[in-house]
């Protein structure tokens, strides 16, 4: 068994597929293990036995005002990564859809006041992430993709942060040794969030009438993500 876990929160099969193929190569491994929360909750594997966890992003909204049943039992679940990981038995990378989930589990507000557009963009590292070990190790301003309808209002309780810009204040925060959070994406190559926006070209991220642009845009970039994310299994063997 593979000692990281991604955990998918995405419904749509194609995109769901291309962001674990981007895991497993921005994480160095030949093998990525694999739960798809919409269809298997974490009670059907040995999860508690996972050293590691990536959770990836979704086209849903903790601030979503109607939520059915699946929506209800992703976060759910999520929370309860996030939970062990806090209790430092786990490591755990929550990216975007993830940080908001964190985010209202520690007592923190999501909203909708500082959405960016599907892109590449610029993020400062603070003190704290500077000194971070899995931020610090890079340069102290990183290029990483983003696309996002909410983010946290400002770090939660308990958290500190990593990473911030002008257009989205919380840009990465830790809280305690383990648990980590990013609004970024840090998994996706330029051909890959090229990819994805193709499957969301008509969910809110963008101007579909800038595809075009936009796609451009995305593949002429270039980003620092997967540096960010080798040293994740770092963290586990330290």
């Amino acid at each position: 068994m593979s000692s990281v876990l991604y955990v998918c929160v995405r419904p749509e099969r194609s995109a769901a597929d291309a962001e674990h193929r981007s895991f497993r190569r921005g994480l160095g491994v030949g093998s990525l293990d694999r739960l798809d929360l919409l269809h298997a909750s974490l009670e059907t594997v040995e999860w508690q036995q996972y050293e590691g966890f990536v959770i990836g992003g979704s086209p849903f909204n903790v601030t979503d005002a109607e939520k059915d049943e699946y929506q209800r039992a992703v976060e759910h679940d999520l929370e309860r990564i996030a939970r062990r990981a806090l209790d430092g038995d786990a490591t755990a990378l929550f990216t975007c859809y993830g940080i908001g989930v964190v985010t209202r589990m520690l007592g923190g507000e999501v909203h909708t006041g500082q959405p960016e557009q599907a892109s590449a963009t610029s993020v400062q590292l603070t003190d704290a992430g500077i000194g971070d070990p899995l931020f610090g190790p890079g340069a102290p301003t990183m290029s990483v993709f983003t696309a996002h309808k909410e983010s946290a209002r400002e770090t939660p309780p308990g958290a500190v942060l990593l990473a911030t810009n002008d257009a989205c204040t919380v840009q990465a925060y830790r809280v305690g040794e383990r648990l980590y959070a990013t609004q970024f994406h840090p998994e996706a190559s330029p051909q890959d969030f090229a990819d994805r926006m193709a499957v969301y070209r008509a969910s809110g991220y963008f101007d579909p009438r800038d595809y075009e642009r936009t796609e451009r845009a995305i593949l002429d970039a270039s980003v620092d993500g997967h540096d960010l994310l080798a040293r994740f299994p770092e963290l586990l063997r330290g």
